[in-house]
């Protein structure tokens, strides 16, 4: 057997499952669970061997067939191998796996197990088919199939408002970025004549100018993709609405898949985004960065606090994109993955032990009661903190390292958010866990069921040595073009940061101490939130997410009901009433008259005839 078939079979063993679960076994819930949990851990390991046979820098990078062709235009659906598809496929897939099998215990009461397993693997498969798309084209359709899978299962509870709702915001405000995705892809093809990934690099390796004046507008567009898919400023909106779906959802939408979808698109085609375009599109990074930690503060709901985390971490990954720096925003989203879908199943865990309550000033006191989720929380925290030796630390000093050396005001922007997250996690932290429990549900809660623990250990330890395997490495080999060189000793990577970049590493980490510091002098005992009282109106703007829906609700939305309207008035009165039923009523109105000649009567008919050649006469001889 070729090789490369394996992938071939991991791209669709979990839309094989979302097929049979939906065709066939939608009234048995737990072949349903088995059947998709099954498919992605057989990806998983599949992806394994895979990658175990050909290496990271396999000698075939592409596998396709013709999938399109209309007279020159040729569409081939193909697979791409390469260090940052694989590395990517691996974390898709191994993600994935643990959660799907956490959601069999965290969801195995739900009525409607078998439609959750089934969106789920239909989004599994779509987000595999983004990492291994070969072509702009084909990377396209699966990223429409992500965002309707997403609709899916973010308003999964549809009978419940709020999620019907926030699943409609999700794919409205995707729509608005895909758009301008769209418009940069044909821009790209017309003036390139090539979509496939390998061929555009070609062309832009033997000519850098070939998109001449319009190479900032292209770059700009495609940007918009990810502005939509990786929820960046002013299309962030969506993101904490998310959170009305399941927890495990959260978890796989937050971590390794979809917010990751817009980064990776960028990395894959940053050698078409030029120095302006890198330039907006690194401080619309940090904006989101600082704007989503600011926000994150002031919340008490525990997955809308881990919701703004996320927003904050992939602005960290966009603006390394727009610094030049592909291979620390992809070391940071794989980072980022572990310890963000940690948190999320510990979250997950915590609400289902204390019967699905998740504001954190009704918990309190859970570090004895649920001691594994605790630990396991407590990891993935320190890691988002950017505390040596977690993973965080690493990728994330990468960032400030990149910063430091080609923008030092986004370097400022960086350090300050390196102080905010910890204080807003520590906050969660010392509220959730720490003290006496604030309600009946803190106190009668209990420790989450193996199947949901083991999955918290997995990730707990991915957490810790995410920053010693190799991953900056493998992705330096990707973009560029070096040899994967063999791993230095643990020593020599624990201390790297400092002797790299000793100003970087340092402002980071006495930024995390800091804020650390400051979240346990106010929170330790703290019983109620005493930010409130110290910055006023402050903390209720930070609290309402300084009222961004509201001000889309007046302005945009309410732009678009007018417009809607004009439109509708014009379709229904001019279009409708004048053009449509004014041409039915004149042709009726002649129709009419025209039977009214038909009498039957010879004589009427003779003196019509005899009036029609008198005209004629009339108007041949004048």
């Amino acid at each position: 057997m070729h090789p490369e078939l394996l992938p071939w079979i991991v791209l669709f063993l979990p839309l094989g499952a979302a097929v049979l679960i939906t065709l066939f076994t939608q009234r048995n819930r737990e072949l349903s669970a088995a059947i998709s949990i099954g498919a992605v851990v057989a990806g998983f390991v599949l992806s394994l061997i895979f990658r175990a046979w050909v290496g990271w820098q396999p000698e075939v990078r592409e596998s396709a067939v013709t999938w399109l062709s209309v007279g020159s235009f040729h569409v081939d659906f193909g697979l791409r191998f390469d260090p940052l598809s694989l590395a990517m496929l691996l974390l898709v897939t191994g993600v994935a796996s643990v959660i799907h099998i956490y959601s069999w215990g965290y969801m195995k009461e739900d009525r409607s197990l078998p439609r959750y397993f089934a969106g789920l693997s239909l989004f599994t498969f779509s987000m595999l088919g983004i990492v291994l798309a070969s072509n702009f084209l084909q990377l396209f359709i699966f990223w429409e199939l992500v965002g309707v899978s997403s609709y899916v299962l973010i308003g999964f509870w549809f009978e419940r408002p709020a999620a019907a709702d926030a699943g409609k915001k999700a794919f409205i405000t995707n729509r608005l970025g895909d758009f301008g995705f769209l418009l940069g892809i044909l821009l790209v093809w017309t003036h390139l004549g090539s979509l496939n990934f390998t061929v555009l690099q070609e062309n832009f390796t033997a000519d850098p100018q070939a998109l001449g004046t319009l190479a900032t507008a292209a770059g700009l567009l495609i940007f918009c993709g990810a502005m939509g898919k990786s929820a960046q400023f002013p299309l962030h909106v969506w993101l904490p609405d998310a959170m009305e779906g399941p927890t495990p959802v959260s978890a796989l939408i937050h971590a390794a898949t979809m917010v990751a979808a817009g980064v990776y698109m960028l990395c894959r085609v940053s050698f078409l985004i030029n120095a302006p375009a890198l330039e907006i599109i690194a401080w619309i990074g940090g904006i989101t960065a600082l704007l989503s930690a600011v926000i994150g503060i002031q919340q008490n709901d525990i997955k809308r606090i881990l919701a703004y985390s996320t927003l904050s971490q992939l602005g960290y990954m966009v603006m390394a994109v727009g610094l030049h720096g592909p291979t620390p925003a992809m070391y940071h989203l794989t980072t980022h993955a572990f310890f963000k879908a940690l948190l999320f199943l510990g979250a997950g865990s915590v609400i289902l032990g204390l019967h699905h309550e998740q504001d954190i000033w009704k918990m309190g006191g859970l570090r004895k009661k649920m001691p594994v989720t605790f630990w396991t929380f407590i990891v993935g925290t320190l890691a988002l903190a950017g505390l040596p030796p977690f993973s965080g630390f690493y990728s994330k000093d990468s960032i400030l390292a990149l910063a430091a050396e080609h923008n030092s005001g986004l370097l400022i922007v960086g350090v300050i958010v390196a102080a905010l997250t910890p204080f807003y996690m520590f906050r969660l932290v010392c509220v959730a866990f720490l003290g006496a429990p604030k309600s009946d549900a803190a106190g009668h809660a209990h420790e989450s069921p193996q199947g949901m623990l083991w999955p918290l250990r997995i990730l707990a330890t991915l957490s810790i040595v995410g920053g010693f395997i190799g991953i900056e490495q493998l992705y330096g080999s990707q973009f560029h073009t070096l040899p994967l060189e063999p791993s230095p000793s643990f020593l020599q990577e624990l201390i790297a940061p400092f002797v790299h970049a000793p100003m970087a590493a340092v402002s980071g980490l006495v930024a995390a101490l800091v804020g650390l510091a400051a979240a346990w002098a106010l929170y330790a005992r703290a019983t109620e939130d005493p930010l409130p009282a110290r910055l006023g109106a402050l903390s209720r703007w930070m609290r309402d997410r300084f009222y961004f829906d509201e001000l889309y609700e007046a302005t945009v939305i309410r732009l678009h009901d007018f417009i809607a309207t004009i439109a509708a008035w014009i379709d229904r009165w001019i279009i409708s009433g004048v053009a449509v039923r004014g041409t039915h009523g004149t042709v009726e109105l002649v129709g009419r008259a025209l039977r009214l000649i038909q009498t039957g009567s010879l004589q009427t008919y003779a003196f019509l005839f005899a009036m029609g050649v008198a005209l004629v006469l009339y108007l041949a001889l004048k």
